[in-house]
């Protein structure tokens, strides 16, 4: 009985938040620029406000002209302060946590999350849910164990503000109505070695009833494979009442494949798009490409053309200026206090009203050695179309160019760990160039003006990607080895692991 209400008071929680939700569908375009100029009116006292003379901002245009896009190298001197506990800097309070992130020019980055932000941080993922519940009309995952792959929920003081990993952060505002099928334990949570967190958790959910798993894929798939060795198993034979998982942090679709053979069965799966600066998006239609875009989180969003980010004079559009099946680098304005701020994605639009993206790529992982910039989606979308005709499994890959080759042309080299390999591998690899240079019209002109030489597959034994990840402290949490680079600082790391 209890589980019967349980379930249909989520039904009923999901159909009224779905239906609320279509509002701000119909009207993301305007309510955006109402949303920047209550930011700017809240935010004017601070210092950055006062810097940047918000008391004159009336419209989008004067905020532009008068905000420069940043990243958190011209944050820095801003959150310093902030982190010695002084408000009206950013925005008008001190934050109430720090989300802790590793950064490769910065050292630890600390971005931070107001009381106004946090809210939609657990919103984001809740209406995920409900989205799903009611779109499917099934809610049956609620009276099950569900489980969350994250980080350490153990958070440190910095002058007072508490600060640690998002996926840690959030652990603490999971609602109660949840917690008590929560898994794994807070003792295996705070655990820092990943292997031993993973072997932890499959001892303490394989006899469970798991009905909802959530992580980012690589990491799934880990856990995944510790528990059918364990059991000679597939998922769905362990969890048979297994009915959704939730994913985010990295596109999940070169690791489809990878996830349905290791899951034996039906499982439904929904994508999401979290970041330490905000909630951004979340899969609200099973029939459409794409994750619908939250314009009422406390974010107001800009979007720099690909070819032009990075330039002084870039043009920042906002959603009324966008096109479809465009690359654009994300910019945000958040009510946790960044202005005109770069996160470092490229997204892609597949639809207006509402507004859905793909995740196309990192505004720093791109392969441009000899001009051609090669983005991940369009690797990504290569290696896919290349493995519906020469089938293989993938576990991970990364693209670096060789610059220098001992002998013949440059060229792109693959690193790939096989689960399975492809009966002709000298076919697969034709065939995933021809896919890149349908893609990629520069790399097309590289390749056909004997520039480049066709694209080099180097194979890599099993768990590879593991043991580099461990290598370098990268291994478990929200970490992400990057598909593509513009050097070989990875490569040739990578090396060391070929067959």
């Amino acid at each position: 009985m209890v589980n019967f209400l349980k379930k249909n008071i989520a039904l009923l929680w999901a159909k009224k938040h779905v239906h609320k939700a279509e509002e701000f569908k119909k009207n993301a375009e305007q309510n955006q620029e109402k949303l920047l100029l209550s930011l700017v009116d809240t935010a004017k006292k601070t210092l950055f406000g006062r810097e940047h003379n918000f008391e004159t901002i009336s419209s989008v245009k004067d905020f532009q002209d008068k905000v420069k896009i940043s990243d958190y190298e011209d944050l820095k001197p801003y959150i310093e302060r902030v982190k010695k506990g002084q408000a009206n800097i950013l925005w008008t309070d001190v934050p109430v946590y720090f989300a802790k992130t590793s950064g490769t020019t910065s050292g630890s980055k600390y971005i931070p999350i107001s009381k106004e932000g946090m809210p939609f941080q657990v919103k984001g993922a809740q209406s995920a849910l409900f989205h799903y519940i009611a779109k499917k009309n099934n809610a049956d995952f609620v009276n099950g164990k569900m489980i969350f792959l994250q980080g350490s929920p153990e958070l440190e003081e910095v002058f007072g503000i508490k600060t640690g990993r998002l996926s840690g952060i959030v652990a603490h505002h999971i609602p109660k109505y949840l917690q008590k099928n929560r898994l794994p334990s807070w003792e295996t949570n705070i655990m820092e070695d990943w292997e031993a967190k993973v072997d932890k958790i499959v001892e303490e959910t394989e006899k469970e009833n798991m009905t909802l798993i959530s992580g980012i894929p690589p990491w799934l798939i880990m856990y995944f494979e510790k528990l059918i060795e364990k059991h000679g198993k597939k998922i769905k034979q362990i969890f048979p009442n297994l009915q959704l998982i939730v994913t985010g942090g990295v596109n999940y679709e070169p690791y489809r494949d990878k996830m349905e053979e290791l899951l034996g069965g039906k499982v439904d799966i929904v994508q999401t798009f979290p970041a330490s600066e905000g909630f951004f998006a979340f899969q609200d239609d099973y029939t459409k490409e794409g994750l619908l875009l939250l314009t009422d989180h406390g974010i107001f969003y800009e979007f720099v053309p690909l070819e032009e980010y990075g330039k002084p004079d870039a043009t920042r559009l906002t959603l009324k200026d966008i096109e479809l099946n465009k690359d654009y680098a994300l910019i945000l304005t958040t009510n946790s206090g960044l202005w005109a701020y770069s996160i470092g994605d490229v997204v892609r639009f597949t639809g207006k009203n509402p507004h859905r993206i793909v995740v196309s790529g990192r505004t720093k992982h791109f392969t441009s050695a000899f001009g051609e910039h090669v983005i991940a989606f369009e690797v990504e979308e290569a290696m896919k179309a290349t493995l519906e005709k020469y089938p293989a499994q993938i576990t991970e890959f990364h693209l670096a160019p060789q610059v220098n080759p001992e002998q013949d042309l440059p060229y792109h080299e693959w690193f790939i760990e096989f689960e399975k390999q492809p009966e002709n591998l000298e076919l697969f690899r034709d065939e995933l160039d021809n896919q890149l240079r349908k893609r990629n019209t520069y790399y097309d002109d590289l390749i056909s003006g004997n520039i480049l030489q066709k694209l080099c597959i180097a194979v890599l034994k099993k768990n590879a990607f593991q043991e580099y990840a461990k290598s370098q402290g990268k291994l478990g949490g929200q970490n992400k080895i990057p598909r593509l680079a513009n050097d070989r600082k990875i490569a040739d790391l990578l090396k060391i692991y070929k067959l």
